[in-house]
């Protein structure tokens, strides 16, 4: 029995932070959503578990014993070895959550074949703040490192979206460490569609410091008619939705002509 199941790419739409924690890490609020593409896992029986990448990106794990997918497969207990085919479609560090989206693939895979433990979610948590939400891959809260999740009601599924990121990789410490500090106050409320527009992403202006052609894609996409242009996460990824697939498809061609150098992908959310 073989499975397949794609690794949605994560959005942050809005992503606050509120301030520096003792242990290192940042509390944040954020509000998740997914994409309908991104990586691919292909998963059958095998006599133990391993790990097979192919794809645009795969060039970009240079450890496949370190990949997150190798480290969730030996998180949950199973009855029986995987052999994990993974179709890298997403960028490295680019703040579409790639390897996290990869584990949270892993976990829907285990729970289709095998059931998941009952503390599949601190398993999950320990692999990354991104991983928890990943796993269900649908539009919600996120608090404290992003682990703590809550529903939200959400208006914006099948949302025509285009991703785009400069070809360049941009590491997740680095932008946290440059963040100026400053709490600039909560996540708003209301439904998906209200948060997104009036939210931010606080992780933008340290990323720009760090990688300045993330202005340079956040200038071209707000060019293109899009109804909220932000970067995801710690980028340097950015996201334009749409109102119609028409002018999602517009964009995206004036794009791929003004900077074929620029990876994009279009889609929807989920």
């Amino acid at each position: 029995m073989s499975v397949r199941e794609t690794a949605y790419a994560k959005l942050n739409l809005a992503l606050h932070v509120r301030a520096r924690r003792a242990d290192g890490y940042h509390e944040l609020e954020t509000l998740f959503a997914f994409v309908d593409r991104g990586d691919v896992l292909h998963a059958s029986a095998a006599a133990q578990d391993s790990l097979h990448v192919g794809g645009e990106f795969a060039g970009a794990l240079s450890d496949p014993f370190g990949n997150i997918v190798a480290k969730a497969l030996a998180k949950l207990p199973r009855a029986g070895g995987l052999r994990i085919d993974l179709e890298k479609n997403l960028p490295v560090a680019a703040g579409l959550g790639g390897g996290s989206a990869d584990a949270g693939a892993v976990f829907r895979i285990v729970r289709e074949l095998h059931g998941l433990p009952h503390d599949w979610a601190e398993r999950a948590a320990k692999l990354g703040a991104d991983v928890p939400a990943c796993v269900a891959s649908e539009t919600c809260i996120g608090r404290g490192t992003g682990t703590a999740l809550a529903p939200v009601a959400s208006d914006l599924a099948g949302t025509p979206v285009l991703l785009v990121n400069p070809h360049v990789a941009l590491a997740t410490a680095p932008v946290f460490a440059a963040w100026d500090g400053i709490d600039r106050g909560a996540l708003p409320g209301g439904d998906a569609r209200a948060i997104a527009l009036a939210g931010r992403n606080d992780l933008e202006t340290p990323a720009i410091s760090l990688c300045p052609p993330v202005a340079e894609v956040l200038a071209a996409l707000r060019q293109t008619g899009a109804w909220l242009v932000r970067m995801s996460g710690s980028g340097a990824t950015c996201f334009a939705l749409f109102d119609t697939r028409a002018a999602l498809g517009k964009a995206a061609d004036a794009l791929a002509v003004a900077h074929p150098e620029w990876w994009q992908m279009q889609g929807a959310l989920r």
